[in-house]
């Protein structure tokens, strides 16, 4: 009976824990946004103008000319798929967080940091 209890706490709170990273996430939509990289831990980041499109699932792409970035996000980690057209350049797991409108994570092997900066939604897209 104990171990039933105990499954039933954990389930409610994966659940509060998933409704919470859901609801910091801006809703699914097409954004103008920026994506920023800083490539030693102490830099500031640098950061460029970017199409970004949160989708269901949840799912995030970013487009920077004729880079995109895909991102899975899972309840703790997100995957991230770097394409050039039809050619993968990249991919890693990363812890993330949402910050208001921002999405943070930093890729362990290369040391590098990323922010992905969601702003005006386009046209089309709920405020």
């Amino acid at each position: 009976m104990r171990s039933g209890a105990l499954a039933v706490a954990f389930l409610a709170g994966a659940t509060a824990f998933l409704a919470e990273a859901a609801a910091a996430a801006p809703a699914p939509g097409r954004y103008e946004g920026e994506l920023c990289v800083a490539t030693r831990p102490e830099a500031a980041p640098s950061c460029g103008a970017a199409d970004v499109e949160i989708a269901a699932g949840p799912v995030v792409v970013v487009r920077v000319a004729d880079i995109v970035y895909r991102l899975a996000l899972r309840p703790e980690r997100l995957d991230l798929e770097t394409m050039h057209g039809l050619m993968e350049i990249d991919e890693f797991s990363a812890a993330y967080l949402w910050d208001g409108s921002t999405l943070r994570f930093h890729d362990p092997d290369k040391d590098v940091r990323y922010e992905i900066r969601v702003g005006a939604p386009k046209a089309g897209t709920p405020s």
